[in-house]
């Protein structure tokens, strides 16, 4: 039956000028009933008014679908085509995939420029990712750096062994770069309350800076908000989070009284985003890191405030005024509650109350 197959996909082709009596064709697989087999084909020519023909014979062997992807050459093989895959499978958002996609990128330059033999992902050893982390400890860059570049590496690896190109992962038992905690830098509330004044004076800049402060959103959140995901009736705002998760936040009034007067002087086009630029689109996550520089600095406020400044305000003030770690973690969006509990600062004053409320 297999036999009839293989004959059944011979045919006679049409050559011109061919020279020798034997063409030697290389292996060659052929599908059938789900099974791989592979073709050696002997072709003889013969001749008929000055044009040749190859008559083949066919020797069948099959081959392990599994073991052939583990020691062929495959599309995904090579360190570049590899990168392309894990990418393009990655249920991330945009910033995060570039993230991953730069660390990954800058360890196989790396590994081109010290091993030009490397190619493919077979060929990475351990000792080549700790060589990296070395190499990268020696110019400066940060535990926090390292530990996240080796997080996009062993991800990268992982991914190669789940598609069958690697048996195991150079990076799985890699130990992680110890991080060194860098303060967190946020506003009091006499530093906010003059930045919100310095945007007292444009309905779109307010709004954005008083959602920051109010709900701690993140600016990639900050820009993906749409006009159907703020529900004006019930005072609720639908937020896009990391890894494609939702989030429902309820407004307080200050948020939700300057968004609405924000809608009242918004453009009207057809992009649905909530914050507009001048053009009528999409305000760019560049665009509001620009609006929160251009108020601190007005505002004659010396610290390190960017958007994400904005975050740990709310946070830390939030914490402050008794907001819980479960409270905050449902807020911020965060995925684990130890990066909540961070921002609970407990003071010897601030205990002693409850410490009086629950005397045994």
């Amino acid at each position: 039956m297999v036999l009839e197959y293989f004959q059944s996909q011979i045919k006679y082709t049409n050559f011109s000028f061919l020279e020798g009596p034997i063409l030697r064709t290389p292996l060659n697989p052929l599908e059938h009933d789900g099974h791989t087999y592979w073709s050696n084909r002997s072709a003889h020519l013969t001749g008929y008014r000055n044009q040749f023909f190859i008559i083949c014979e066919i020797d069948i062997v099959t081959k392990n679908r599994h073991s052939y992807s583990m020691n062929a050459a495959t599309p995904y093989t090579t360190l570049a085509s590899s990168l392309d895959q894990f990418i393009r499978e990655l249920d991330k958002s945009p910033l995060t995939i570039q993230a991953y996609r730069t660390d990954v990128q800058q360890f196989v330059a790396w590994l081109a420029e010290h091993d030009a033999t490397i190619t493919q992902a077979q060929q990475v050893k351990r000792s080549h990712v700790n060589e990296y982390l070395r190499y990268l400890a020696n110019n400066g860059r940060a535990g926090t750096t390292r530990s996240r570049k080796l997080i996009s590496i062993q991800r990268f690896f992982s991914h190669l062994v789940k598609e069958g190109i690697i048996p195991h992962s150079p990076a799985a038992t890699v130990d992680r770069p110890r991080k060194e905690r860098k303060p967190k830098h946020y506003l009091q509330p006499d530093e906010y309350t003059k930045l919100l004044a310095a945007a007292g004076g444009h309905p779109r800049d307010f709004a954005l800076l008083q959602l920051f402060l109010q709900t701690g959103i993140r600016v990639s959140e900050a820009a993906a908000i749409c006009v159907f995901d703020l529900d004006l009736e019930h005072k609720m705002l639908t937020i896009h989070g990391k890894g494609s998760k939702e989030r429902i936040i309820p407004l307080e009034k200050k948020a939700f009284q300057a968004l609405k007067s924000y809608l009242t002087v918004r453009p009207k086009t057809g992009d649905q985003h909530l914050f507009l630029n001048y053009q009528g689109e999409g305000l760019s996550i560049r665009g509001m890191r620009k609006i929160v520089e251009k108020y601190v600095k007005r505002s004659g406020i010396n610290k390190k405030i960017s958007c994400h400044g904005l975050r740990h305000t709310c946070a830390t003030n939030r914490a402050a005024l008794g907001m819980n770690a479960f409270c905050l973690k449902t807020l911020l969006g965060h995925e684990r509650i130890a990066t909540s509990l961070e921002y609970v600062h407990i003071g010897t004053e601030e205990l002693r109350k409850p410490m009086e409320d629950t005397s045994l």
